[in-house]
């Protein structure tokens, strides 16, 4: 097969492109915008036949309709802080509709990055039932940008055609470059293991303690394993949108003990005020129904979840970050 992958330099597009290359497929086209960041360091000893910018994907793909098998379509601005919605709209709705229009006018299998913002404040819970999609209520414009996503497959139909993927609380190696959107493992192991307090929000609901808001935490490894099941040719006709998650929450107490735990530190937590931006937007509580996804692979454990949190963690500290290695 010859697969595109966009956004193949973040974090999980890297990781697709590392675990396809461990199954022995190196036909890769790789998407991404790399400009004068370290993120192009995610590419170093994988093997793609090509690196295209975004902007010249289109013009690429002209005449080469019989080349490629399959898009993995990860690229977007994943900045749920990002307030330019003109923005979003464009490079996270119109980009993705141009491209599975291409996919669907030449039968390509379409498998694109959805999100577990599209669910809100989970008031109307978080099950990837197609039929729920219309009564989803993002809370911000990156979770907005990417329901319009998923309205415009179901709208025009194509929902049985291409396969949309709700990530969860995804991370792991390869997000050095994600800045404020990088994980708090990632962003508290060096001040962990300088023997300082990990910082946690207070929390902003009385069903909640400090530090017990609870976070589906999914490690990477186990996100990109999952997305790559799909490509597999017995799975060509599985459709429509899924979670990709634990389907098990994590108080974010848990997380951090984790790490300490990880760094062989005593844990050291304290609890800072939310900033009000952020209170107004903030999940407390997040679960992936994997059901529907489990019908499918929960035979086959080689596909789903099999990371605890804790070896997620410790895995992730100890080879990764305390190395500043990559996957």
């Amino acid at each position: 097969m010859t697969i595109i992958v966009t956004g193949a330099a973040g974090m999980i597009g890297s990781g697709v492109v590392r675990h396809l290359n461990d199954l022995g497929c190196s036909s890769i086209i790789a998407v991404d915008d790399l400009e004068s960041g370290d993120k192009w360091k995610n590419l170093r000893g994988k093997q793609f036949i090509d690196l295209i910018s975004k902007h010249q994907i289109f013009e690429w793909l002209k005449g080469r309709e019989g080349e490629i098998d399959a898009i993995v379509h990860l690229g977007a601005c994943s900045d749920t802080m990002e307030t330019n919605v003109d923005y979003l709209l464009e490079n996270n709705f119109r980009f993705t509709v141009k491209l599975a229009e291409w996919a669907l006018k030449h039968n390509k299998r379409f498998i694109y990055a959805s999100s577990a913002a599209t669910y809100g404040d989970g008031s109307r819970g978080f099950s990837d039932d197609e039929s729920f999609i219309e009564e989803l209520m993002p809370l911000n414009p990156y979770g907005f940008s990417k329901q319009l996503v998923d309205l415009w497959m179901k709208r025009e139909g194509v929902l049985n055609k291409v396969v949309g993927l709700k990530y969860f609380n995804i991370f792991g190696p390869n997000e050095y470059h994600k800045g404020r959107m990088a994980s708090m493992v990632f962003k508290m192991t060096h001040i962990a293991a300088q023997d300082s307090p990990v910082k946690l929000y207070k929390s902003n609901d009385t069903q909640y303690a400090d530090g017990g808001q609870m976070r589906d935490f999914l490690y990477v490894k186990d996100a990109v394993k999952m997305t790559c099941a799909l490509l597999l040719p017995k799975y060509r006709n599985v459709c429509g949108i899924y979670n990709i998650g634990k389907g098990k929450p994590t108080p974010w107490n848990v997380l951090a003990d984790s790490l300490f735990k990880a760094l062989k530190k005593k844990t050291n937590i304290a609890y800072i005020d939310m900033p009000p931006e952020l209170s107004r937007q903030y999940q407390n509580y997040t679960c992936a129904s994997m059901d529907k996804f489990h019908k499918i692979f929960g035979a086959e454990p080689v596909h789903v979840a099999s990371f605890s949190i804790e070896d997620a963690v410790r895995d992730y500290v100890q080879h990764y970050l305390m190395k500043e290695a990559r996957w």
